[in-house]
């Protein structure tokens, strides 16, 4: 039997691109892994690495990459894939990720989200795709709570103590169910996507990592841009951004600010479990330090009047990530670390 390097030599090899120089490039939060192959003719692509269960993760992609290119968005081309093993070769958009271009010129801010807000425009005007799952508010809920599971230090959790938590956020989130879904990206935010200056209007925004898009309320997009949990974004900005929206998509201003609110929250505790997991699981110790920012998004959705419950039951559960915390938190993580 082949090994994994082996076969991907041999898809390598099939298609054209066994003889390329091949860099690592920064990956995310999965199992994937992405490399840039250049050949001399200074011809690049990416190959992404989808890992063992190769047609679980990549038919998706694929399926959603389509579509995405189909509607008028932009998203990476498909130039090969071997869906068995994992592998696919993409369009090389290039290094303009949008978090980048932000740290070294500022002042681009204000017209990158305003390019990634027009995306979130016309995609919530499109149809979405068929056959995309959809998850109930207890199911939302449940997500949430593997900040229950992996946050939490002393005591450990166990018996029925998250139940208090998912009935609320449940509770909430059945407040606020769209008439219409639309498809979320799920991980919209600034380091998945890249500019493409040469592109006209929304095309100019290169879309990466949306295979577990779904269908989902328009805000729960809305939040993943607006409360990054890796960026600061200028706190003037995100008033004009939400009604650069509102402008264009009409509706309540009120519930799309509540249903905000409500998503971001449920985001955000998702988020501080997940990164928790990655560090006790992975290894990946620098996602701790991404929690601080996270949760004071949390405290500035949990701050809404009617996320008063919820706020109650969070603060009386789950500690501050105060300095200490997070040191005792980074002893517990998996000793092999990972990038």
């Amino acid at each position: 039997m082949l090994s994994r390097s082996e076969r991907l030599s041999q898809f390598l090899d099939e298609i054209g691109w066994a003889d390329a120089l091949r860099r690592p490039l920064a990956g995310d939060a999965s199992s994937r892994r992405y490399e840039r192959l250049s050949k001399a003719t200074g011809h690049s692509v990416v190959l992404m690495d989808a890992g063992p269960e190769g047609i679980e993760t990549i038919s998706p992609f694929v399926r959603l990459a389509d579509h995405l290119n189909r509607i008028g968005l932009s998203a990476p081309e498909i130039l090969a894939a071997d869906p068995e093993n994992g592998f696919v070769l993409l369009e090389d958009f290039g290094d303009g990720v949008f978090a980048r271009l932000m740290a070294t010129e500022p002042a681009v801010e204000a017209v990158l989200y305003e390019a990634a807000i027009d995306v979130l425009v016309h995609l919530h005007q499109t149809k979405p795709s068929d056959a995309l799952p959809a998850f109930s508010p207890l199911q939302l809920a449940e997500f949430a709570a593997i900040t229950y599971e992996w946050y939490r230090l002393d005591p450990e959790p166990g018996g029925d103590a998250v139940q208090p938590f998912i009935l609320e956020l449940k509770r909430l989130l059945s407040l606020v169910q769209p008439d219409a879904p639309v498809l979320a990206l799920r991980d919209f935010h600034t380091e998945n996507m890249i500019w493409l200056p040469t592109r006209v209007g929304v095309r100019r925004v290169g879309l990466l990592d949306f295979q577990d898009g779904f269908l989902c309320h328009p805000a729960y997009d809305l939040a993943s841009l607006l409360r990054d949990a890796r960026r600061d974004l200028s706190a003037n900005l995100v008033d004009p951004l939400l009604n650069r929206y509102l402008k264009s998509i009409g509706g309540d201003p009120d519930d799309l600010r509540l249903a905000f609110t409500i998503y971001s929250a449920q985001r955000n505790l998702r988020i501080v479990g997940v990164f928790a997991r990655l560090c006790r699981l992975e290894g990946k110790q620098h996602y701790v330090d991404l929690i601080p920012r996270v949760w004071n998004h949390l405290l500035t959705d949990l701050a809404h009047p009617a996320l008063r419950t919820l706020r109650a039951v969070v603060l009386a559960d789950l500690p501050e990530p105060k300095p200490e915390f997070l040191t005792r938190l980074k002893a517990r993580c998996a000793t092999v670390q990972a990038p």
